[in-house]
């Protein structure tokens, strides 16, 4: 879906002409197909999107009330693009931003200047004091869990059936264990061990009442094909993840509990050079990853991201 320049609209995005009946029945109809055999004409970065656009118009077509969460990262800022392309350059449904109050100034600036330019229905909700937080987590993931106490007051406030969120498999390990269309409880936890098959991109689109899915159409996207991406876009991004004084950030979160790492990378190329070399994960600035081994996970199944 990669297009020539002589189709990109003014707003930047590379999309194909829409069909001559109205969108939302072109949507529900193409989101039942099976993606069709890769053409040969389609390079690497063509297929990811075409397969993330799929899964976007199948949740799309199959649930009621979605909301795509915006974290203003890399991941998501993606993701964002991705969902302007399949829906001819417009969101149609909320991006939620679940705000801890903590995230880098840069971050907020990002999130008001692109929240006006993509015309978002941006929607920006708290997160309850640390205070109310489970004490037994260690520090980082007791700052973390205040996230997902956040989006459970999210979801009940506005009743979504389906989460948009950004997360890969190859970012961290029980991450791998995700599914593109992932049930949620009533209380918004993930059980690990119930996870339905996802065959020939068949999935299970039907949540419990009360319950919900997060649907994760980058799942099968890597870090460097995530820069490789926003390099062929122009996708815009927050220059924090480029070098200043010899560090950078690979992975942003709140501040507080963020760090940067040693680099030299000036530019999404230089950052793909340095992915091609390097053998230190991802979130290896995050310290809640160097904390009690079952901290993260504790986290997912409570329903964190």
């Amino acid at each position: 879906m990669h297009l020539s320049d002589n189709d990109q609209d003014a707003d930047g995005l590379r999309r194909t002409a829409p069909a001559e009946r109205p969108p939302a029945q072109q949507i529900s109809a193409q989101s039942r197909l099976h993606v069709p055999a890769v053409d040969p004409g389609m390079d690497h970065l063509d297929a990811l999107e075409a397969q993330s656009i799929y899964i976007f118009r199948e949740a799309f077509a199959r649930l009621k009330k979605l909301a795509l969460l915006w974290s203003l990262g890399k991941d998501s800022n993606v993701m964002i693009w991705l969902a302007r392309k399949a829906f001819f350059g417009r969101v149609p449904f909320p991006a939620m931003h679940v705000d801890t109050g903590k995230k880098f100034p840069e971050m907020y600036e990002f999130r008001d200047r692109y929240g006006k330019e993509w015309e978002l229905d941006l929607k920006i909700e708290p997160c309850p004091p640390l205070e109310t937080i489970d004490p037994t987590l260690p520090p980082a993931a007791r700052s973390a869990a205040r996230k997902t106490e956040g989006l459970k007051l999210a979801l009940a406030k506005y009743g979504f059936d389906g989460l948009i969120a950004g997360i890969r498999r190859d970012e961290e390990a029980t991450r791998a264990k995700e599914r593109v269309f992932s049930p949620r409880g009533t209380e918004g936890g993930w059980d690990v061990r119930d996870q339905p098959p996802e065959f020939w991109d068949q999935f299970n689109a039907s949540p419990p009442p009360g319950a919900h899915l997060r649907i994760h159409p980058i799942l099968h996207w890597t870090e460097a094909d995530i820069w490789a991406y926003t390099r062929r876009e122009n996708i815009p991004i927050i220059p924090l993840y480029l070098t200043r004084n010899g560090l950078r950030y690979r992975s942003l979160g709140d501040a507080d509990i963020t760090n940067p790492v040693p680099s030299t990378a000036s530019n999404i190329e230089e950052i793909l050079i340095e992915l091609d070399g390097t053998k230190v994960p991802e979130r290896s600035g995050r310290a809640l990853d160097h904390e009690t081994e079952d901290a993260f996970e504790r986290l997912r199944v409570a329903g964190y991201l």
